[in-house]
């Protein structure tokens, strides 16, 4: 969790940064992501905002699993991996976690558990049999 932590810090976004680490069953690290815009856009053209229409960051940004799973090298397979993300995947991430084999996710926040896109996110990662936790250990602080 260390790790997607750390990642987390790279993520532009002023008010949600997320970052994930997927490693094998040996726990080497196999990808890293945060969320961002897509790689070689300019972001100074793109909103961070969560405003209304083309002014939300929310059609443009990839979150960090996501990212994490196209940051692959060379094309690896994820089957039987584990996800470290710092925040519940959303509805849309948890579609690239079933599709790639992932077998765990860990998370450290769920603080969008109400909202029916996580809801639907865990149902589908339910009914995929993809374990689900919640990470427990302390985590250090990390001064951004």
């Amino acid at each position: 969790m260390g790790i997607a932590l750390l990642s987390s810090l790279r993520s532009k976004d002023p008010n949600t940064k997320v970052g994930a680490c997927i490693v094998d069953d040996d726990n080497k690290v196999v990808s890293i992501g945060y969320n961002g815009m897509p790689a070689g856009l300019d972001e100074d053209q793109l909103s961070w905002n969560k405003g209304e229409g083309l002014d939300s960051k929310y059609l443009y940004v990839c979150h960090a699993e996501f990212n994490a799973i196209l940051n692959t090298r060379n094309g690896s397979s994820l089957k039987g991996c584990r996800l470290y993300v710092t925040l519940f995947p959303c509805n849309e991430c948890a579609k690239a976690v079933i599709q790639t084999g992932i077998k765990e996710v860990i998370y450290l926040s769920n603080k969008y558990q109400d909202t029916t896109g996580v809801q639907a996110s865990k149902k589908m990662l339910e009914l995929a049999g993809i374990k689900l936790r919640q990470y427990e250990e302390t985590v250090p602080e990390i001064d951004y």
